[in-house]
């Protein structure tokens, strides 16, 4: 299976850099919670390593907080940004 897409894969650590959160809490709190295997990090062959996928996380990331932000329903089916 062959991709053009560039992945940047990530350690624990060089993640929780990036997010400003402490390695420990991505392993306990978001890992397998709201970071899946498969789609937001991987194990290569088979083994303990956990490599994550910057990418899919900030896909992600940035999809949640879109639909966070508050919004009013119009009449004619716009939408306002209250």
């Amino acid at each position: 299976m062959e991709t053009n897409q560039s992945v940047t894969y990530l350690t624990t650590e060089e993640l929780a850099g990036k997010l400003h959160y402490a390695p420990r809490y991505i392993l306990n709190c978001l890992k397998d919670s709201v970071l899946f295997e498969g789609i937001h990090y991987i194990k290569p062959f088979g083994r303990r390593k956990i490599l994550y996928l910057w990418e899919a996380i900030e896909r992600d990331m940035l999809n949640s907080s879109a639909q966070e932000i508050p919004m009013i329903p119009m009449a004619r089916g716009g939408i306002c940004h209250g």
